[in-house]
């Protein structure tokens, strides 16, 4: 039987509406040859899901919304339709999550239950929980923000306020000015660290050798020897003064006996005043003559 020119166009038009077909549910990360198991998820916002969507289970592709359908028998219920391979089983348990993207769209995620050990059948209604989105965050977060707001208005007004201060120049210039003086001080400190210190730590080295040298002086010297011989020189000199203080010596006696004193001082006035005659009449004591006669006086 020979086909018609029509009739290979109209087949070919099928294969392609065919292989359309599968690619675009391939692409959706449905599987081509394995069959599908049904599920239905119970949320009380659907938050803008969409027929298709992919189905996660820790981040994994496991199937697609098949289709969401608002539950007329229980008004603010909404009935979500997916689509898994029938080799996953899903334990009791589980949730599904709804989770909105920061620039919209919504993402259904499968929380398994790893500690259960029964599971659910196809057909069976799990329970669906509402993520909050990152709007709903935020708007939980205005209330606490609120006080952290006013405290930076008033900071940035107080900024302001510095900002126009006339003395604020005046005090950069003597920031700057400080800055300046610590730079040289640190310069003049490394400089003095470079050559002053070296020649100190030098000297306080040579001056440590020389203390070394007189203690090692010191330590040849016979100190006992010297301190005998001033223990000698000390004995004798007491033995003198005990000498000077005993009344019956001559020393003594003539430090403490008070006749031989006058006597003394009696003396000493006669001979002054035989010197003061022999100054004023030297003739009555010594005699010249030149031819042997003696003067009368």
């Amino acid at each position: 039987m020979t086909m018609t020119k029509e009739v290979k166009i109209g087949l070919t038009g099928v294969i392609a509406l065919v292989v359309l077909f599968l690619g675009i549910n391939f692409l959706k990360g449905m599987s081509l040859f394995s069959s599908q198991d049904v599920y239905y998820i119970q949320f009380k916002n659907a938050k803008g899901l969409s027929k298709n969507s992919t189905v996660y289970a820790d981040g994994f592709n496991i199937g697609r919304v098949s289709n969401v359908l608002y539950d007329f028998s229980h008004p603010g219920r909404v009935l979500v339709e997916i689509s898994v391979d029938d080799a996953l089983r899903i334990p009791t348990g589980s949730v599904a999550q709804l989770d909105e993207g920061m620039l919209g769209g919504c993402t259904l995620n499968m929380q398994l239950n790893p500690m259960s050990d029964s599971f659910f059948h196809p057909g069976d209604t799990l329970m669906g929980s509402d993520a909050n989105g990152l709007m709903e965050s935020a708007s939980a977060l205005l209330p606490k923000a609120e006080p952290v707001l006013a405290r930076l208005d008033s900071l940035l007004q107080a900024l302001n306020t510095l900002a126009r201060d006339s003395n604020l120049q005046q005090i950069l210039c003597n920031t700057q000015t400080l800055t300046a003086s610590l730079n040289e001080s640190s310069r003049q400190l490394n400089r003095l660290l470079k050559t002053d210190m070296p020649k100190l730590a030098q000297t306080y080295t040579e001056a440590g050798e020389h203390i070394i040298t007189l203690a090692d002086h010191l330590n040849a010297i016979d100190l006992q020897a010297t301190l005998d011989g001033v223990n000698r020189t000390v004995d004798h000199a007491n033995g003198v003064l005990q000498q000077l203080q005993n009344p019956e010596g001559t020393v003594g006696k003539l430090l403490t006996d008070g006749e031989l004193y006058n006597n003394l001082n009696s003396t000493m006035s006669s001979a002054n005043s035989l010197l003061q005659d022999l100054k004023a009449h030297p003739k009555r004591y010594v005699h010249f003559s030149l031819f042997g006669k003696k003067d009368k006086q």
